[in-house]
This record gives structure tokens, sequence and C-alpha cells, in this order.
């Protein structure tokens, strides 16, 4: 009876270091995303994986629950050579096969990884640990370019592959954690400055025509129904279709007979409105909003400023992923092939988050 009390104990304790709503909302919209694959799918490989998935994020959020993050926080080793190895990875999507065009995934056999999304991880956690250390001399231009250089490194082998979405991503962390630690508003003019050269660079020099043509079709998309603007008029209508309440589990149209494109992923987000309605979209983003939430309570409730601005980093990787997902869907935004967090299909995003959120749990339990 001892052990068994004691496991009860431990396992009591635990709950009670963390933070409990938090888990349990990533539990439940966790949970959810298998349901709604199982409902754009059925018994099939992308809801089979997706299961696996589930079950390794949240195993990998527990795990790492119990991991120190003050290694992370005192340590520089770790942090860069972490970093580092991202790069690495992402240098070798260059020698794998492309996607669609695209050179962003490391393919071996059935195994696919998309090193973007862990390299998104580590510059937040690499911008956690440079600028708790400097916070006093954050406004000093010398910091704001050495963490440029950190941002830039990974965000320029994306622009490469291409991937203009996740570059998209990581630029939103870098700016809204440098505004988060304090950066003066002289150079945050000189920042946006650099980014509209930089934007208008890209589109004259690296962006490919069929990323062009999604950026025009954008206003647009009847001048090509059946090309460039066929994504985004199916999500509209499988969006159109659901009403208030959806049309029920399994039985959307659009995303079960094929009409709507990457309804697993890409458009995750118009499938599930399609088989839930207005309402369980709305109950859905409110889920990703009081997640939100309850990230930036740890962040506000801790000591140290690595906590503070990782929470600040890992709030802006899930919201931008959600309203860019979510926004592309519906029309407010180009195609940039963003996933939706915890619904959309893939591990690689997914585990991403999930090991964040794991980090996030042990800056709660451990201060």
């Amino acid at each position: 009876m001892a052990p068994r009390k004691s496991f009860k104990n431990s396992i009591s304790n635990y709950f009670k270091e963390i933070d409990l709503p938090l888990f349990a909302a990533i539990a439940a919209i966790s949970l959810f995303s298998i349901l709604n694959m199982y409902g754009i799918e059925g018994f099939g490989s992308f809801f089979t994986k997706q299961v696996i998935f589930v079950t390794v994020g949240l195993g990998v959020m527990v795990l790492l629950s119990f991991f120190n993050y003050r290694y992370l926080k005192n340590y520089s080793f770790p942090v860069l050579l972490l970093y580092f190895i991202s790069v690495f990875l992402l240098l070798l999507t260059f020698y794998s096969r492309s996607v669609r065009g695209v050179n962003a995934w490391i393919v071996l056999g059935q195994f696919t990884f998309e090193p973007a999304e862990l390299a998104k991880l580590m510059l937040i956690v690499l911008m956690a640990k440079y600028f708790s250390q400097r916070h006093v001399h954050v406004n000093q231009l010398k910091h704001i370019l050495i963490s440029g250089i950190y941002f830039g490194i990974p965000v320029l082998i994306i622009l490469v592959q291409p991937d203009l979405g996740s570059a998209i991503i990581f630029s939103l962390i870098w700016i809204s954690i440098l505004v988060a630690v304090g950066i003066n508003k002289k150079h945050l003019f000189l920042l946006a400055v650099l980014a509209v050269m930089i934007s208008y660079g890209s589109w004259m020099f690296v962006l490919r025509p069929y990323q062009k043509d999604r950026l025009l079709t954008f206003v647009n998309p009847g001048n090509d129904p059946r090309g460039s603007g066929y994504n985004l008029i199916q999500s509209k209508i499988a969006i159109g279709s659901g009403y208030w309440f959806g049309n029920g589990l399994g039985k959307g149209s659009q995303s079960t007979l094929g009409f709507l494109p990457e309804s697993h992923n890409d458009f995750v987000f118009a499938a599930t409105a399609e088989q839930f309605g207005f309402v369980g979209v709305g109950l859905v983003m409110s889920a990703i909003l009081f997640i939100i939430y309850r990230i930036l309570a740890i962040g506000r409730g801790v000591i140290s400023n690595f906590g503070k601005i990782f929470s600040v980093g890992i709030t802006i990787f899930i919201f931008n992923h959600a309203i860019i997902s979510a926004s592309v869907n519906i029309g407010l935004m180009p195609v940039t092939g963003i996933p939706f967090p915890f619904l959309s299909y893939g591990g690689s995003y997914l585990i991403s988050i999930m090991s964040g959120l794991g980090i996030l749990q042990s800056i709660k339990r451990y201060g």
C-alpha cells in the first residue's frame, strides 16, 4: 500500500506544482484534434499518425516539465549547441527530397521532419537567454545587431528553401521579443525601415513565381478559380457551409470528398468550421486564447527574466500561427502554409510547441 500511496502523492504534488489549467486546456484541444482528424479522414493514416503525434507531444511536455530550465538560463553552451544543431538541420534540407518545389523537410523514407519548427523554438530559448542577461543594456545597438545575427542565420536559410510563412513567424518572434525587453523607438523605426527594404528585395529577387501568384491571388482569387485561387475559394465554401453549428462530425463534404486541399493541415481551420460551424471554431479560438492567457500568467508570476521573455516568445509562436492560419483560411491573408496550433496534422510543429510548453511548466515549477 505504501508504494501506491507514495505514487498518488507524487502525482498530486506534480499537478500542484505545474499550471493545471494550462495542462488541462492543452490536453483538451489535443484530444479534440484527434476527433477532428477522424471527422476529416476517418480511420486513415493521418488519423493514426495524429494519435501518435499527440501522445508523443503530451509525453514530451510532461518530461520537459521535470527538466530544470535553469540549465538553459545559466549556461550558454547547451543553448548555443541546440541552436546550431537546429541551423545544421535546416541546411540538411537542401540535401533531402523537395516537396512541391520546396526544400523545407528532411525526408527519410516515411519519416518527414521540418527543422524550421525546432529552429523557431531554439530562437526563443536563445533570445530569452541572451536578453535575460543584458536587460539593462538592451538599448545598446550592438545587442540588437547580435540578436539580429542569431535571427538572420536561420531566416536566410529558410528564405532560400523557400518557406515564406516560417520566415514571417521568425520575424514576428524576434521583433516581439525586442519590443518586450524594451527596445527604444528609434531602433524600432530603423528596423521597420529595414523590414520594408527587405520585403521589397524579397519580392524582386527571392520570391518564386508561385509565391507571387499567392500574394496576387489574395487580392482577387476569382481571377484564377481553377489555379492559384482554387484553395481559397474551396476554403470559403467549406467555412460558409458550416453555418453556426456545422454539418456534423465526418459530414463535411468539402473535406471528405477532397474538394478542400490540405484539409488536414494548412486548411484544417476551414475543415473544422465545416464540421463544427462558427460555434466550434469559436470554442477552438477561445481555447487558444485561454492557453495564451495562462502562458502570460506564468511569465508574470516568475522572478527570472528568462522566464518572462520565454513566455512572450511562446505566446508569439502560438498566437501568430493561429491568427495567420485562420486569416489565410477565411481570405484575410495570402496563403502561406502555416499550420494551425494543435489541430493541424504533423509532428514537427506539434512537438515543438509541446516542448516549449514543457519548458514553460518547468519555469512554473522551479520559479
